[in-house]
């Protein structure tokens, strides 16, 4: 186990009715606050209404921002900072999924900084100091809600690229599996797909002697798979959401990795394809998982056969380890699939040309991964894999 340093301040609200008491959580921090959001689905929900009145009654002062896409905006970045500048703004919550909230703590981080907000992107820059961010989610998925991590897409470069602070990490998050009651199914097996591609890149490792979090990873995975099933037949059941919903936050807030080298490789790949196609993260993430498991799993199988006993549950004597390793990733890519989602670039319309680019776009700042380094013509035998 390696030494590490585990920083997880967020204090966690859990709960049915719980976003109603985000003006009395706010109010502490500030009085006047940027709200930040998607589009209309939070005010047919209900959801605005609730918030709005939470804080007006408890005298908070609040802008709006709204607007936020999937795979997030830095035009719309750079509009929030500049509101915020302009109001005299010191707090920003999000109410939203993972989208939103990075939109608010790339905001976050601009505000205060005299440069361009993508210099922290590009490594030009490291944040020292960034606004306090709150957060009311509504779709598990990203683990944004408790992460230290924010990504952004740059449209004119058609780059998406994350940074890692502490000081981005929400002060607060309010988490009312109620809210997920709504969600059409496409956007649970997203969800479903990131929070289980979190524990992934930490789950594979060279690390050795890593038996708690393995286990903790294991159980989370189990978790977000056996009650993905519940909700997909019952959208309402509210124990089966309260349990993905804990496990989007536990797989994206840093306790999983803690002592382990941690790969990110998938994340990687995938950004670069939904930075360029614009398709969701989640689906991304499915089609890229079970390629580049193909592609590493030699490097070690052992951590590929406990994957297969301990998660999918292959029982008996295991006579042939290579083959069980090769199960466990099609067993993955079966899961992915009886969701609905895609497994393969093909299907979400990637262009076999675009491979040499993507692969390009996915390292800018070198070799990507630990678990085996992937450079540039790895990550294009990745998504040759992918394709079909």
């Amino acid at each position: 186990m390696n030494n590490f340093d585990f920083y997880s301040p967020t204090h966690v609200i859990f709960g049915k009715d719980t976003h109603k008491k985000a003006g009395e959580l706010v109010k502490p921090y500030s009085s006047k606050i940027l709200l930040v959001y998607g589009g209309g689905s939070l005010k047919k929900s209900g959801l605005y209404a609730d918030i709005v009145s939470s804080l007006k009654s408890a005298g908070v002062e609040f802008y709006e921002l709204s607007g936020v896409h999937p795979n997030p905006r830095l035009s719309l970045v750079k509009q929030g900072i500049d509101l915020c500048r302009a109001k005299g703004i010191s707090f920003i919550l999000a109410a939203g999924g993972g989208s939103v909230i990075d939109t608010a703590k790339a905001i976050a981080l601009g505000v205060p900084y005299n440069g361009d907000v993508w210099d922290f992107f590009l490594r030009k820059a490291i944040p020292k100091r960034a606004l306090p961010v709150a957060a009311i989610l509504t779709i598990p998925a990203a683990g944004s809600e408790g992460s230290r991590s924010v990504v952004i897409t740059n449209e004119e470069s058609g780059m998406k690229i994350g940074v890692l602070s502490d000081y981005v990490r929400p002060v607060f998050s309010i988490l009312n599996p109620q809210v997920c009651f709504t969600l059409p199914p496409e956007q649970i097996a997203n969800g479903i797909c990131d929070m289980m591609a979190h524990i992934f890149e930490r789950y594979f490792t060279n690390t050795t002697h890593t038996e708690l979090t393995d286990r903790i990873c294991e159980s989370t995975l189990r978790t977000v798979m056996n009650n993905s099933y519940i909700v997909m037949g019952n959208r309402q059941n509210y124990d089966a959401w309260a349990e993905i919903m804990l496990s989007a936050y536990v797989a994206h807030n840093g306790s999983l990795g803690a002592g382990r080298d941690e790969d990110w490789a998938s994340h990687s790949m995938e950004h670069a394809v939904s930075a360029v196609y614009d398709i969701a993260h989640g689906a991304g993430l499915a089609i890229i998982l079970p390629a580049w498991m193909k592609y590493v799993y030699k490097h070690n199988i052992p951590s590929f056969v406990q994957f297969a006993v301990n998660v999918w549950g292959v029982n008996g004597p295991i006579r042939n380890q290579e083959e069980t390793a090769v199960l466990s990733i099609e067993l993955t890519k079966w899961f992915f699939k009886n969701l609905g989602l895609p497994t393969t670039l093909q299907e979400v319309g990637v262009k076999e040309t675009d491979l040499h680019m993507l692969a390009k776009k996915a390292t800018p700042f070198g070799p990507i991964g630990s678990f085996k380094k992937l450079t540039e013509d790895d990550v294009f035998e990745i998504y040759g894999i992918a394709y079909r």
